[in-house]
């Protein structure tokens, strides 16, 4: 199989077409990233850039900094909408379609079965087992946070940018704190890096994405952000209801998955959709399932006293909330491909790049680090992990598995998790 999506030259000198994957191929990559991404959108970026910028080499390590770049500055689940994109880029809509279903579909059924009282993961040896796949992700950011530093970071001004970035993040964590950074990070970039800004090895990502589909997508994004509720007011029906609900919520998001809960709380438990104790049996749930924390939805929706609840309420609620991340994502492709290359867009996400290796470092302290390591034995579980990947290039699915196991011999007999 042909892991390399680098467009290549002919010999009339036109660059050839990038290699294709198949639904299904796609689809099987996602569906264990799905089922192995424990730690939270941060880390699935790790998880991300391992295996398609180190392993499969879909795409180099500027054209996946820029693309994380977009995800943080557009609403949304960037990680998910980061998937899509890759998905994108190496099999058209099929293929985001494809890559949006195989990363979320495992955590959204278990949600749904949480829902149906299905929550064996939350104690036990479960618990154990989930405890050493939150280790691997510190470990999985760490790597990340390494290797984005040395690509995107080579010189002593991008370096300290991402070292202030850290630092702004952590000491005032807010989705406000993080877009400034980014476009601070792009004004430094403008500034320094104009004259020395090129194109890059690969500077045309092979997005097929037409234009009028695009432009499409943009202009229904605020229809739907303008028209749900509306039409919720007239029909009085429930069901538009929850989609609007779900739908606003995902199109406010900056930030990361976390920023979504307030946002479904105060839409559901003043409603008395769901009670507040329900509401917070779901997200416990959600802390210990991999994939994107957005599949909360998927609990959600099934939850809710009114219907459409179970199957269906699930199945409305889950895609609401991902389209108007994915509606603004798939616009922006071919426009936001068009503009990295240019000298002086591609100076500001010089800049940009370096805040995005900030922010990881930041994420990995908090909360990645603050909500898992929390004794030794975890500590030694994570550095061991952290080895295997970067110093004895282990498959990132075999450490999976192992720390997986070390989490629940941590939990089991040292009594650490």
């Amino acid at each position: 199989m042909d892991t390399s999506a680098r467009s290549t030259t002919g010999p009339d000198g036109e660059r050839e077409a990038p290699a294709r994957s198949s639904f299904l191929e796609i689809l099987l990559v996602f569906l264990r990233l799905g089922l192995t991404s424990f730690g939270g959108p941060i880390a699935h970026i790790g998880y991300f850039r391992e295996e398609f910028v180190i392993r499969r080499r879909w795409i180099d390590e500027t054209g996946y900094a820029d693309l994380v770049a977009l995800g943080q500055f557009l609403p949304g689940p960037a990680s998910s909408q980061v998937g899509f994109a890759l998905g994108v880029l190496r099999g058209g809509l099929p293929g985001g379609a494809a890559a949006w279903l195989g990363f979320t579909m495992p955590s959204a059924l278990v949600m749904l079965l949480a829902a149906y009282g299905v929550d064996a993961l939350t104690g036990g040896a479960g618990a154990g087992v989930v405890h050493g796949l939150k280790l691997v992700a510190v470990a999985v950011v760490a790597q990340a946070v390494w290797g984005m530093g040395s690509g995107l970071c080579p010189d002593r001004p991008r370096a300290t940018l991402a070292v202030l970035a850290t630092i702004a993040l952590l000491l005032l964590p807010s989705a406000v704190t993080q877009l400034g950074v980014l476009l601070v990070g792009a004004v430094i970039g403008l500034a320094l890096y104009r004259h020395v800004a090129a194109a890059g090895s690969d500077v045309n990502l092979p997005f097929r994405v037409p234009r009028a589909a695009a432009l499409s997508a943009l202009a229904l994004f605020p229809v739907l952000l303008v028209g749900l509720p509306l039409l919720a007011v007239a029909t009085g029906s429930h069901a538009v209801a929850t989609v609007d609900a779900f739908y606003r919520a995902g199109s406010l998001v900056f930030g990361g998955g976390h920023v979504v809960l307030p946002l479904l709380e105060r839409a559901m438990v003043p409603a008395g959709w769901i009670s507040a104790d329900g509401f917070l049996a779901g997200y416990g749930v959600t802390q210990a399932v991999p994939g994107p924390l957005f599949t909360f939805a998927a609990f959600l929706g099934a939850a809710q006293a009114l219907w459409p609840n179970g199957v269906p309420g699930s199945l409305l609620a889950l895609l609401a909330v991902f389209l108007p991340g994915i509606l603004l994502m798939y616009g922006m492709l071919p426009f936001w491909d068009a503009l990295r290359g240019r000298p002086g867009a591609r100076a500001a996400l010089m800049g940009v790049n370096a805040a995005v290796v900030g922010i990881l470092a930041a994420a990995l302290f908090d909360p990645i680090w603050t909500s898992t390591v929390r004794t030794p034995a975890d500590f030694a579980v994570a550095l061991t992990a952290f080895a295997a990947l970067v110093l004895w290039q282990v498959p990132a699915w075999l450490v999976v598995v192992m720390t997986g196991i070390a989490g629940w011999a941590v939990s089991t007999l040292l009594g650490g998790a």
